[in-house]
């Protein structure tokens, strides 16, 4: 309950946002060097990708409708949720950052994709053109960042869990309906987190260096993030490693690699959640 009533003093600077960028753009390159360029990285996101057959089975009407209706719904949803924030709040520069921020993700993701990255062959048998990184999952991930950046802070915990689950949703349904890979998925995560580092900035640089009286975030908030977070972490660690062990020997089996294709999309959600409640905690 302390943690909802006592009042601290926020001083926040703009260089743990940059770090935020920084080490995010550093986890985009690696993935990216792994998962598209090595032999390694393509046979295993090739195999998820494959195991993808059962989701398609069991769930690919749902995913379709999702797909189908996920660029307007989230432009929808996230525009009046945001609006209607901005309204509430009376906070009219956060709102254009926080659309600043969505706009700039969504174009690096089309920039990177289209024109940047390249997936060289390999020799894997399967789907060849560049689908790195997702832009359906970027539109999902945006919507959802520009509601989290007009959230009052107070709230941002619980707008960066609804957030997550939304991008997850998007981003399994993108696998399993065989649009993309998890790998992909997961930079187009790590793309929106950028943005948002970079909204943080902005909004540091912006408000000044004058001290604003703020609510910390409720513990409670953190604990369930990292509750959610931490299952889905050990099954993608775990589903890595025997799929990477065994992925130029006896072949595992693509179901085990797309159940760890899955949970990494989960986990990563959830960490990108759990890492800008901490690190917008202290900003009005």
């Amino acid at each position: 309950m302390r943690s909802w009533n006592v009042r601290t003093t926020s001083t926040t600077s703009p260089l743990r946002y940059l770090v935020g960028a920084f080490f995010s753009i550093a986890v985009l390159v690696v993935i990216y060097l792994f998962s598209v360029r090595t032999l390694a990285g393509q046979t295993m996101d090739q195999l998820a990708f494959d195991g993808a057959e059962f989701g398609r089975r069991s769930v690919t009407p749902f995913t379709q409708q999702v797909l189908d209706a996920l660029p307007l719904v989230s432009v929808v949803a996230g525009a009046t949720v945001a609006g209607i924030l901005t309204a509430v709040r009376r906070n009219l520069h956060t709102l254009i950052v926080a659309v600043g921020s969505a706009l700039g993700a969504v174009l690096t993701t089309q920039i990177l994709k289209g024109w940047l990255l390249t997936r060289p062959d390999l020799g894997v048998d399967g789907y060849a053109a560049n689908s790195f990184p997702s832009g359906h999952t970027t539109v999902a991930a945006a919507s959802a960042l520009a509601v989290f950046l007009v959230s009052s802070p107070r709230t941002r915990w619980l707008s960066a869990l609804a957030g997550a689950a939304f991008a997850v949703v998007a981003g399994v349904s993108t696998l399993a309906n065989g649009w993309h890979r998890p790998s992909d998925v997961i930079a187009a995560l790590l793309v929106v987190a950028v943005w948002g580092c970079a909204g943080g900035v902005a909004l540091t640089v912006w408000r000044g260096d004058d001290p604003t009286t703020i609510e910390p975030v409720p513990a409670v908030g953190a604990r369930m993030q990292v509750k959610i977070l931490v299952p889905f972490l050990v099954v993608a660690i775990s589903a890595f490693l025997v799929t990477f062990f065994r992925a130029f020997g006896t072949t595992p089996g693509p179901l085990i690699a797309y159940i760890g294709g899955v949970a990494a999309i989960i986990a990563s959600g959830f960490a990108v959640a759990l890492t800008a409640t901490r690190l917008f905690s202290r900003l009005p």
